[in-house]
């Protein structure tokens, strides 16, 4: 398989002197193409702050993180948001929908930041492989969390990301929703070529 994330000596220290916090400790790791990837541990171990470098919503203290063989060390704040809205898509534990919007409407939400924009068609083609193409015009208000993490999902997905990032995306639902979203998942990793890392 190919490479598609790289982490290279890849360190996150908060906080100074005898108040620092060792969150990443020189980590090197890689994520293939095509795969849907678990990363497990105990509360404080690291997880979320290791999406965040990966995502790059902060800045590691040293090392790298390379996607697609690119170097992202060196990007500028603007380059940073050019390269996330292009290369990645991110879940969250909460869905975040906006509740006044319509499903449709909060999928499109990310097409809003890029020039080359995905119709109307993309998102409802997203919509129905999570199998929510019957909700498309109901308000985020008005659906289950089960299903608003389906449109969460389609969020992530609609611009064709390299690589979705989800962080604890079933933390907020209960076991049997949760196994669900985690199969859709699976299944759309291995069906559709989108790389996960949960």
């Amino acid at each position: 398989m190919d490479k598609l994330i790289e982490t290279i000596d890849l360190t996150k220290i908060y906080g100074e002197k005898e108040t620092a916090v060792t969150a990443l400790n020189s980590i090197n790791t890689t994520f293939n193409q095509n795969q849907f990837t678990a990363i497990m541990g105990p509360s404080g171990s690291g997880k979320s702050t290791l999406l965040n470098m990966i995502g790059l919503l902060d800045k590691p203290t040293q090392g790298k993180v390379l996607v697609d063989g690119f170097d992202t060390s060196n990007l500028t704040d603007n380059e940073i948001s050019a390269f996330r809205n292009e290369k990645l898509g991110f879940v969250f534990q909460f869905s975040n929908l906006l509740a006044d919007l319509t499903v449709l409407e909060n999928v499109l939400l990310p097409s809003q930041i890029q020039l080359d924009s995905p119709t109307n068609d993309k998102a409802k083609e997203v919509l129905e492989k999570v199998g929510l193409s019957d909700q498309l015009f109901k308000r985020a208000n008005k659906i289950s969390g089960g299903q608003a993490q389906r449109a969460a999902i389609a969020r992530g997905l609609v611009n064709n990301p390299t690589v979705v990032l989800a962080d604890e995306p079933t933390g907020n639902l209960d076991s049997v929703t949760a196994k669900n979203i985690v199969e859709l998942m699976k299944r759309m990793a291995r069906d559709l070529g989108q790389t996960f890392i949960v």
